[in-house]
């Protein structure tokens, strides 16, 4: 049985031949028989910009960077414990939740890494629908845990769409602050 090969071949200007329009490959004979040393990777004398979001501040809020998984599942957890503690504590109250339900937003809009801005106003308001579980009014089994989590997300629309609002509008100026920097660095001219 015969076996084609699979691979195609690789056919094109070679980097070491003399006539090439591509320059010869780091470390590898020229054409002259000289030997091209690689160059340095950064020129002498360049100074590194520290990025202004990595630095942690020295004494002041913890400053995390979250996936968008990962500020999911931190909205999320937190939301849920904050409704086991609004059942406890405070009678199930519904305003209770959706006040403590504002600094999670703020937070998860803030703590979100810059490449995953946009899933923050996603996954709020997944994280209060999840949170609702312990609060929500339930007469037994899952229909009736089920219509009280209808009915606390259709009485507690406000507070939904008001953190969904404040996550978003963080995420936005985050995203515009993002874009200005780097048409700056772009327009910078080299050092």
């Amino acid at each position: 049985m015969e076996r084609y090969r699979t691979r195609p071949a690789q056919y094109g200007p070679r980097r070491d031949r003399p006539g090439s329009s591509l320059p010869p490959q780091m470390g590898r004979a020229t054409g002259d028989g000289a030997v091209r040393r690689p160059r340095p990777q950064r020129r002498p004398g360049a100074v590194r910009r520290p990025v202004p979001e990595s630095a942690p501040a020295a004494g002041g809020m913890p400053n995390p960077r979250l996936t968008g998984l990962g500020s999911g599942l931190f909205c999320a957890v937190v939301m849920f414990l904050l409704g086991g503690v609004c059942a406890l504590l405070f009678g199930a109250s519904l305003t209770a939740y959706g006040v403590l339900f504002l600094p999670v937003c703020v937070l998860t809009a803030v703590w979100v890494r810059r490449g995953d801005l946009m899933t923050a106003p996603v996954v709020v308001p997944i994280a209060f629908a999840v949170g609702l579980l312990p609060v929500a009014d339930s007469d037994g089994g899952v229909a009736g845990r089920l219509m009280g989590l209808v009915t606390a997300l259709a009485t507690q629309a406000g507070w939904l769409y008001g953190g969904t609002l404040i996550a978003g509008l963080i995420v936005i100026v985050r995203r515009i602050r993002l874009v200005r920097l780097r048409r700056a660095a772009g327009a910078r001219p080299p050092v």
